[in-house]
C-alpha cells in the first residue's frame, strides 16, 4: 500500500484552524478548506511511486482490479476529503448521470471552454456526495415542508417578503416551492438586496432558528441565496452523523470539519451565496422540488466491526473502524480499492503508521490489516 501526500485546497470559506488542528501543525492564518485524496486530476495524491493518477494509469487492472475497471473504467471513481468549512459554501445542487449527460454535450456543442466561469458542466458524470461529521457540523439540506418555510419568512416582519409568503401557502407543494425559489432568483437585484438586509437585520434580533441565517447573511451582504437558503432544512450533525446529497437535492455546508466522499466529477450548479455564475434557467431544470427530511445517516455496524454508511449509489461507499487498545488486527483486505484515512488516535495499517489526517491506498487484493487504539475511514467502490 503506498502513504498518500494530499494538497490542501485554500478555498476562501475554509477554516484557517481545522484541519492544521487535526494534522498537528500550525495554522498558517490562510483558510484551509478542503484535503484532497484520490486521482482527481485538479489535485492527485501524491506517492512514492508517483501521483495516484499515474499509478493507476500504468496498471489499472492491477491497481483497480478487474471488477472496478469493468464497472467504472480505468479510473478511480471516487474522490475522498477532509472538509473545513469556517464560512458557508455556495447554496448548490448537482445533476443526476443522464442530467450530466446532456449538458455537458450541449456545452461542448456550442464550443463553451471547460474553464468559462459560466460554464456548468466540467464533465459528463454525476456527483452524488456523502459528509460525515467529525465535529458538530451545520448544514442546509432539501427542501421545508413549504408551510413550514412560510412560517419562517412570515415571523421575520419584512414586508417584501409576504408575496413568497402567500406563495407557499398554495398548492401543490412542488409547484409553489418552484415559484418561489424562481421569483427569489430572478428579482431585482437592488430590491432583493435591501429585502436581505431587512431580512438579516431581523434574523440578528430574533436569533434562535433565525441564527444560521444571521451568520449567513453576515458572510453575504445582499445575496439572494440567503432568503433561498430558508427554504432548505437546517440540519446540526453531531460527530459520527452524516447526509448524502443525491442528485437535484439543494444543500450548502456552514460551518465544522468533516469527511467528505464523491463521485468524480466537478459538476455543480449554484443557487446563490456566491459571487459566482448562476445559471437560473438550467438550475430549474436540475433542482428537485419536494420537500422532504434531510434523513441523517447513522453507521450500521456489521459483526466484524466495520459501521457502514449506506448509500443507493456504487461509485463510493463510505465505512468507519473504531479500534480499541490490544485488539486483535482487523482484516480489511478487498477485491477493490481502498484509501484507509485515520481522523483519530494512532493506527497502523500495514507498515505505515497512521495519526489524524494521514492516508494511504491500497490496490484492489493487497494484503490490509489495521491495528491500533483509533478511527480509521474506509473509502471503496461496491461492483
Amino acid at each position: 500500500m503506498d502513504r498518500l501526500d494530499n494538497t490542501i485546497r485554500p478555498y476562501a470559506w475554509g477554516s484557517p484552524t481545522a484541519i492544521p488542528h487535526l494534522l498537528g501543525t500550525e495554522p498558517t492564518g490562510e483558510p484551509q478548506a478542503e484535503m484532497w485524496m484520490g486521482a482527481h486530476p485538479g489535485a492527485p495524491s501524491r506517492t512514492d511511486r508517483g501521483t495516484l493518477v499515474e499509478i493507476i494509469e500504468s496498471d489499472p487492472q492491477q491497481e483497480l482490479g478487474a471488477a472496478t475497471v469493468t464497472k467504472f473504467g480505468p479510473r478511480l471513481p471516487f474522490l475522498l476529503k477532509i472538509l473545513a468549512a469556517g464560512a458557508p459554501l455556495s447554496l448548490q445542487v448537482h445533476p443526476d448521470l443522464e442530467q450530466a449527460k446532456e449538458g455537458y454535450e450541449d456545452e461542448e456543442r456550442r464550443g463553451i471552454p471547460v474553464d468559462a466561469p459560466h460554464r456548468n458542466y466540467k464533465d459528463a458524470n454525476h456527483k452524488p456526495e456523502l459528509i460525515c461529521a467529525l465535529t458538530e457540523f451545520d448544514g442546509l439540506c432539501g427542501f421545508r415542508a413549504p408551510s413550514h418555510a412560510a412560517d419562517l419568512l412570515d415571523g421575520l416582519g419584512v414586508d417584501s417578503l409576504k408575496p413568497y409568503v402567500d406563495l407557499l401557502h398554495a398548492q401543490p407543494e412542488e409547484a409553489a416551492l418552484r415559484e418561489v425559489l424562481t421569483a427569489i432568483l430572478t428579482a431585482d437585484r437592488e430590491e432583493m438586496a435591501h429585502t436581505v438586509a431587512q431580512a438579516a437585520a431581523a434574523c440578528d434580533r430574533l436569533g434562535g432558528d433565525y441564527a444560521p441565517y444571521a451568520g449567513i447573511a453576515h458572510h453575504y451582504p445582499g445575496d439572494p441565496g440567503v432568503i433561498a437558503a430558508m427554504l432548505l432544512n437546517h440540519v446540526r450533525l453531531q460527530p459520527g452523523e452524516a447526509l448524502f446529497l443525491g442528485a437535484g437535492i439543494p444543500h450548502a455546508y456552514l460551518d465544522g470539519l468533516g469527511v467528505e466522499i464523491m463521485a468524480n466529477s466537478d459538476n455543480v450548479l449554484r443557487c446563490g451565496l456566491t459571487p459566482k455564475h448562476v445559471d437560473v434557467p438550467e438550475l430549474l431544470r436540475i433542482v428537485r422540488f419536494e420537500p422532504a427530511d434531510p434523513g441523517v445517516l447513522r453507521p450500521e455496524a456489521a459483526p466484524d466491526g466495520e459501521e457502514v454508511y449506506d448509500t443507493p449509489i456504487d461509485e463510493f461507499r463510505l465505512s468507519r473502524y473504531v479500534l480499541s487498545p490490544g485488539a486483535t488486527a482487523h482484516d480489511l483486505t478487498l477485491p477493490t480499492p481502498q484509501i484507509l484515512l485515520c481522523t483519530e488516535g494512532t493506527v497502523r495499517a500495514g507498515e505505515h503508521a497512521l495519526t489524524p489526517g494521514a492516508s494511504v491506498f491500497v490496490p484492489a487484493g493487497h494484503k490490509a490489516e489495521v491495528t491500533g487504539a483509533g478511527t480509521v475511514f474506509r473509502a471503496t467502490v461496491v461492483v
